[in-house]
């Protein structure tokens, strides 16, 4: 069974087990501090989900509303690199976007990926603004993408 959750503090090896299970395709292991100061301070503050199937974490991510005051950025969103093209990934972007909609005064999600999972996001509506190669590590571009919300 599916259940999706407010991310609590006991979550933390979940989540970084799904990080370790995407790198180094999808995060450089660089990336890894930086994860783990977010789910220690900045996930506790913002909207946090994980995904369990059958009682085990299979997937994380959340949203922050920007200090624009119009955007909704998804951050750190993953799902179990066993579990890729399962829906698991869908449902974690629709959740993220549905709460970016209800939020008064949103009216784009923005993001930044990489060339593996641009093609994902793409699907939902999101549009490249900027490529940088290289620019999360050597081999992993980053893409800032923009879904306008209607």
């Amino acid at each position: 069974m599916i259940l999706s959750r407010p991310y609590r503090p006991e979550d933390m090896a979940g989540c970084l087990a799904l990080f370790d299970s995407n790198t180094p395709r999808f995060f450089d292991a660089s990336e890894r501090e930086s994860f783990v100061g977010f789910l220690g301070d900045q996930a506790l503050r913002w909207p946090y989900q994980v995904i369990e199937l059958d009682g085990r974490i299979v997937g994380c991510g959340g949203h922050a509303v920007e200090a624009d005051g119009v955007s909704v950025a998804l951050c750190w969103g993953m799902v179990d690199n066993s579990l890729h093209g399962q829906g698991l990934g869908q449902v974690l972007t629709e959740a993220r976007i549905a709460a970016a909609r209800a939020t008064p005064g949103i009216s784009r999600v923005i993001l930044n990926t990489s060339q593996h999972t641009q093609g994902f996001y793409a699907r939902f509506g999101f549009k490249a603004e900027k490529v940088t190669p290289d620019g999360f590590a050597p081999g992993i571009d980053r893409w800032d993408m923009v879904l306008k919300l209607e």
